[in-house]
């Protein structure tokens, strides 16, 4: 105990079918080293401070869910992605509620099964 390792982070989007590219209209905000004690908990604790970071920015925005992101760390300095120590990987939840004014609304008159119906073959 009583050494530190510096985690090196950074968060990517979805790219289509290229893959993963750099998140954000300001990639370097979303990079960076966190030191953390040498421990079994350190990269835990540098993903969590990202992740949390991430939520708390996504928040202030106004969005009302978690957007696609990975997460990837790095011990000591970045690499390939190929590479990495650990990655999160952070999706938008189909299920989360949404607030009022972001919901679908049924049109006027509508009844559930009256004219929806799906056949199967």
């Amino acid at each position: 105990m009583g050494t530190e390792t510096d985690w090196v982070y950074r968060v990517f989007e979805p790219h289509g079918s290229e893959g993963w590219r750099p998140y954000g209209s300001d990639p370097e905000r979303w990079r960076g080293t966190i030191t953390a004690d040498d421990s079994s908990q350190g990269p835990q604790y540098a993903l969590s401070l990202v992740v949390a970071d991430l939520m708390t920015e996504w928040k202030v925005r106004g969005l009302h869910r978690a957007k696609h992101v990975r997460v990837y760390l790095w011990r000591d300095e970045e690499g390939d992605q190929e590479d990495a120590e650990a990655i999160v990987e952070v999706r938008p939840s189909i299920h989360a509620e949404l607030p009022a004014s972001d919901r679908i609304r049924a049109p006027v008159g509508y009844r559930p099964g009256a004219s929806d119906r799906c056949l199967v073959r």
